[in-house]
């Protein structure tokens, strides 16, 4: 269609011509993003054929035609962003969590108080370490771990753990090794602020840094953070020293995120 209205006014005129004169059964539009004002002028213009008319849209409008739409009233929606799970799903997964969380808790009992135990006769300070951290809707929580450090940082600047790291206490050294002091959060997953499964949840200092360095990172926050996830099951696990590593372990909590099911599956 030409810019200016005179010249689109002669064209359609030449187009419904045509069409008087010729054997045409059928009318295709295809609209330009940028030019969608156009649509209802054109569809009036046009009644006066007795052809149908079809709307064909391209670019980013074509990716918007084909999401799902709803009836909203008397005017239609369409879905832009779809939760990453339903009403279902959040039930089913709660009650796996809830269901697991009791039994582990119950059964690793011992294994929990022989911990505390040994983090107190160790160093001075308590067996628990409480720290923020974001999860779902990237609302904060307090996760609990078997404290391994000298130091219960929980600020504005929170180095990561390294290897030979020097704040490690010598039982805090045995207890990472076998991620014994990782099963606190079994708590934080029976009363609901994390899930058995789902992106590990990092230290508020280090989700504002990632978030504005790595476009997809937020998008971790869509499902609650898990005490394992995809990310770690697949070998991305331990001290994220470079954003290719972190960009390595968003790309598969993403995965995770996107192909969630009762029935774990793994991408091919």
């Amino acid at each position: 269609m030409p810019p200016d209205e005179s010249s689109a006014d002669e064209a359609i005129d030449n187009v419904i011509s045509i069409c008087r004169t010729s054997n045409i059964e059928e009318i295709v539009l295809f609209v330009d993003p940028e030019r969608m004002s156009n649509v209802r002028w054109l569809a009036r213009r046009l009644r006066v054929l007795p052809l149908p008319v079809t709307l064909v849209p391209f670019g980013t409008l074509a990716q918007l035609f084909q999401r799902s739409r709803a009836d909203i009233g008397d005017t239609v929606g369409i879905e832009l962003q779809r939760a990453a799970l339903s009403p279902t799903e959040q039930a089913v997964k709660r009650a796996v969590d809830i269901a697991f969380s009791f039994v582990l808790l119950i059964g690793l009992s011992p294994v929990l108080l022989a911990a505390a135990i040994a983090i107190r006769l160790d160093s001075s300070g308590p067996a628990l370490f409480r720290q923020t951290r974001h999860g779902f809707n990237g609302r904060p929580f307090r996760i609990y771990k078997f404290r391994t450090m000298i130091v219960m940082e929980n600020g504005e600047i929170v180095p990561q753990a390294q290897k030979s790291d020097k704040r490690v206490t010598r039982v805090g050294r045995w207890l990472r090794r076998f991620s014994i002091d990782e099963l606190p959060q079994l708590v934080n997953v029976f009363i609901g602020n994390m899930s058995m499964v789902g992106p590990r949840p990092h230290a508020s200092a280090h989700d504002r840094y990632f978030t504005s360095t790595i476009e997809k990172y937020a998008f971790r926050h869509h499902v609650k953070s898990g005490i394992t996830g995809w990310a770690q099951v697949s070998g991305a696990r331990g001290e994220t020293d470079t954003l290719d590593k972190m960009r390595r372990r968003v790309e598969l909590d993403l995965w995770y995120i996107n192909n969630w099911s009762v029935c774990s599956t793994s991408p091919s």
